[in-house]
């Protein structure tokens, strides 16, 4: 089994990353800043939406353990997430990036109903 590995240095490349994540689950709790380090870890599982030899490998809707973390980060905010219901499931619909001065900027996680994280 292939394993991916995917780095986003720039919008381009961080919707790539998005398109691989998309309808990924992770739970409240598991969800770690880490300010000392300026690091937020968002531990998922995401689906395989890899394709091989032309053609999606979703053979049984297969699911992987995956991690993004995302680097340089001074600040996070949650909107719409209860952070004490740690066993609550959010859904990843996005990541979005709103660009402030270059190459700095916030990344915005978009979660279903309603949940979402910005980074700056």
């Amino acid at each position: 089994m292939d394993l991916l590995k995917l780095i986003a240095l720039d919008a381009d490349d961080l919707a790539v990353v998005s398109a691989h994540v998309q309808d990924s689950v992770t739970k409240v709790g598991d969800l770690a800043w880490k300010p000392a380090e300026k690091r937020f870890i968002v531990p998922l599982h995401r689906f395989v939406w890899e394709i091989e030899a032309g053609r999606f490998r979703k053979p049984h809707n297969e699911r992987r353990n995956s991690v993004l973390h995302f680097e340089g980060v001074t600040y996070a905010q949650a909107s719409g997430i209860d952070r004490t219901k740690k066993q609550d499931v959010l859904s990843l619909l996005t990541i979005r990036f709103h660009s402030t001065e270059e190459p700095a900027g916030t990344i915005e996680l978009v979660f279903s109903a309603g949940g979402a994280i910005r980074l700056s």
